[in-house]
């Protein structure tokens, strides 16, 4: 999802709430503590150059049970966010603390903003060799010339 997603979704609602891949709520007493742009410079193992840019929203509970974040408050932090940082309409990722901390897509089912899976992927396949798909082999059609039988002395 993108800043002008998530701006034209916000303007919909009447309460935030953030659901993990599980099923359950971030519980709603949760602050967004950052909103910002994350700059990623790297060398991919192929040793490619890349760069990845992407909006961040960081979510964080606390124990103020009285603070409710409300849609145009976080509006406003993200138009402040654009104005002052520069933030453009990039795709957002969002970080939120479990057991340690992770890192979501953003997506939104018409109620909830849902924080999606993300997946590492190796960027350069063709160089690792590191095959795409495992091959699939029925084992009827396997050519057994020249294999091992028994007492055939190559075992």
């Amino acid at each position: 999802m993108k800043i002008s997603e998530i701006k034209n979704h916000l303007s919909g609602l009447n309460q935030i709430a953030f659901e993990l891949p599980d099923g359950s709520l971030v519980p709603s007493h949760f602050h967004v503590t950052e909103v910002g742009q994350v700059h990623k410079h790297f060398i991919d193992c192929g040793g490619i150059v890349r760069t990845e840019v992407v909006a961040n929203f960081q979510l964080w509970e606390a124990n103020d049970y009285d603070h409710r974040l409300h849609p145009e408050k976080l509006v406003h932090i993200i138009e402040l966010s654009e104005r002052i940082l520069g933030l453009k309409d990039l795709e957002i990722e969002v970080e939120y603390q479990g057991s340690t901390i992770g890192k979501y897509g953003l997506d939104f089912n018409g109620t909830n903003f849902l924080l999606t899976t993300k997946q590492t992927a190796c960027l350069a396949m063709d160089k690792c060799g590191v095959p795409a798909e495992k091959p699939k082999v029925k084992l009827n059609e396997v050519q057994t010339a020249g294999a091992c039988t028994p007492g055939g002395g190559c075992c």
